[in-house]
């Protein structure tokens, strides 16, 4: 960006943090859920306190102890924007991050063609990648011979394809990243792109998650450890910080955002949509599976994540937590939060988790809980939190079951929680032209 480009973004506004750094703004939000295609459909839904959860659609469960997920039913890639060449070519988690990209994209109004291809980039993680082909590579080999198996089976499956792919769609020349951290993929995606913008590397970058999940192996994978729910009524399946959750409901989808500097953002003119002033990122080394009971990497990622905004736990106007359902992730997140802000304050932050809606994302979550967030600081409010109903004293926050509206707010939180005690923690604030 040239120096009178800079001089014009910064007139009348704070472009920089105290420390010098850009400020991150988010400029453009695209989504891809059980809810539908789009962002729309994906707020009217949680907003809505609706369950979009139902019984698996795309393969028979008859012999599997687990019948429901949060498919992305009638999902065709062809009416969103791609060729039948490219559907045929690129595998689900490929498709549903081509399509909300695309509207992100649309949303900002990036328009590659004026922008220094090298200084945008493009951080787009999974957390599994392409389950489907790999699950049905292995059966051609096995009964057909290797000389059967797909020549593209490699590219198809690997997981950093959605990077590259949209990268090759876009034009990004910057960094092209797949960061994999299994369930806080997306949410460590958008940190990692957030970063890398505010340290001056980069000026702008599409970041976020994806995932294909509803599959025959996963679903018979995660059941087989105990971390699906069981229940047959999905309204009754996926239930975050009840006393009645019994695990997760496996759900698929993706999350994209624009991510730009403010000074940039302001020299093209980009309409602001929310600000991400802080992020956190801490491994709990503890368990393969589980997560460290007491949250104190929990804890850490949501203080560092404040400490980078200049905020205290005080500040905190909800949180939007991974809130899985499964019995320890949601008692950990509890005790967690109230660690943060102390007991008596800890107990009314406002607590909401989308999973009752769509069900858990896996790579995809973070991404696409970053997006609700955004939308719930943007718009004063906090959404409900689908399925809950029946307080767990474990678990002793304040979930809402009704929106909470006219709620102005400094800065949200948003914690990712992954499998090998990966946590990342996203801080997101209005966008204030003087700053936070």
């Amino acid at each position: 960006m040239s120096e009178a480009l800079q001089r014009k973004a910064a007139a009348g506004v704070q472009t920089r943090r105290a420390d010098g750094t850009h400020r991150v703004v988010v400029t453009g939000m695209g989504a891809v859920t059980p809810a539908g295609v789009g962002v729309a459909p994906l707020w009217e839904a949680v907003m809505g306190r609706k369950c979009c959860i139902g019984e698996v659609t795309r393969f028979d469960t008859s012999a599997y102890e687990v019948h429901i997920a949060g498919e992305v039913r009638g999902f065709d890639a062809t009416e969103h924007g791609l060729t039948k060449k490219e559907a045929r070519r690129f595998e689900r988690f490929v498709q549903y991050a081509i399509v909300a990209a695309d509207e992100a994209m649309a949303q900002a109004g990036l328009d590659m063609e004026r922008e220094d291809a090298t200084r945008v980039a493009c951080v787009f993680g999974t957390g599994i990648g392409g389950i489907d082909e790999l699950q049905s590579g292995f059966a051609t080999l096995s009964e057909k011979g290797p000389k059967r198996v797909n020549p593209l089976f490699i590219p198809t499956m690997i997981g950093n394809m959605a990077a590259g792919a949209l990268s090759i769609r876009h034009g990004f020349k910057g960094e092209c990243l797949n960061v994999v951290t299994a369930c806080a993929t997306g949410a460590h995606c958008i940190g990692t792109a957030v970063r890398d913008i505010r340290h001056g590397y980069i000026d702008a970058a599409l970041a976020g998650g994806t995932e294909e999940s509803v599959s025959p192996i996963c679903l018979a994978g995660f059941a087989n450890l105990g971390a699906l729910t069981k229940a047959e009524d999905p309204a009754c399946a996926s239930l975050p910080f009840d006393a009645r959750r019994a695990g997760f409901v496996a759900g698929e989808g993706a999350g994209a955002v624009v991510l730009e500097s403010l000074e940039h953002a302001l020299a093209r003119g980009a309409h602001v949509l929310a600000e991400v002033t802080g992020f956190g990122s801490t491994g709990d080394a503890y368990h393969m599976t589980a997560p460290a009971p007491d949250g104190e990497g929990v804890v850490r990622a949501m203080r560092q994540a404040l400490a980078e905004g200049g905020f205290s736990p005080e500040d905190v106007g909800h949180l939007n937590a991974h809130g899985t359902g499964t019995p320890p992730n949601d008692a950990t997140e509890a005790r967690a939060l109230l660690e943060l802000c102390g007991e008596e304050a800890g107990r009314a932050v406002p607590v909401v988790s989308v999973k009752g809606t769509t069900g858990h994302t896996l790579g995809a979550a973070g991404a696409v809980e970053a997006i609700v967030c955004a939308l719930s600081v943007m718009n004063d409010c906090v959404p409900p939190t689908a399925g809950f109903s029946e307080p767990d004293p474990e678990c002793p926050v304040n979930v809402l079951v009704e929106a909470k509206t006219g709620y102005p707010q400094k800065v949200a939180l948003s914690n990712s929680l992954g499998f090998g005690g990966h946590n990342a923690c996203l801080a997101i604030s209005p966008f204030r032209p003087e700053g936070a």
